[in-house]
C-alpha cells in the first residue's frame, strides 16, 4: 500500500517512513503540502499521513484544499498540539483518524488500516 508522509520536520518523516517500511507500507515523504500537491496529478497514494502544523500550507489547509478540488484519500492527520476544536474541524475536513504525537506505533498502523477499510 502506498502511503504519503508529509511533514516538515526531515527526523518525523524519515522515522515514520522506516516505521511504515517495516510494516510493509510503501512510502513517499514529503517536506511540505506544496511539494505534496506538485506530485498529485502523477497518481494518488491509498493514504496519507499529514501534519497538522506546517508553515505556508498547513494540514488542514490541505485537506480543505484536496476536498473542494474533489480528491478524496484516506488521511490520518498527526500534531504535537492538541488544539481546543482542532479534532473537530479535521475531522470535518475528511480526516479518517487524528494522532497527538509522540505517535504509537500501532496506533498508527491501525490507523492507516482503519482509514484505508484494511483493518
Amino acid at each position: 500500500m502506498r502511503v504519503a508522509i508529509v511533514d516538515d520536520d526531515a527526523s518525523v518523516r524519515k522515522a515514520l517512513a522506516r516505521l511504515l517500511s517495516a510494516h510493509s507500507f510503501e512510502t513517499t515523504t514529503y517536506g511540505s503540502a506544496a511539494d505534496f500537491l506538485k506530485t498529485v496529478a502523477g497518481g494518488l497514494p491509498e493514504c496519507l499521513v499529514l501534519d497538522l502544523h506546517m508553515p505556508d500550507i498547513t494540514g488542514l489547509d490541505l485537506q480543505r484544499y484536496l476536498g473542494r478540488a474533489g480528491i478524496s484519500i484516506p488521511t490520518v492527520v498527526i500534531t504535537a498540539y492538541d488544539e481546543p476544536g482542532i479534532r473537530e474541524r479535521c475531522y470535518t475536513a475528511g480526516a479518517a483518524a487524528f494522532l497527538v504525537k509522540p505517535l504509537n506505533d500501532a496506533m498508527l498502523v491501525g490507523a492507516i488500516n482503519v482509514a484505508t477499510g484494511r483493518g
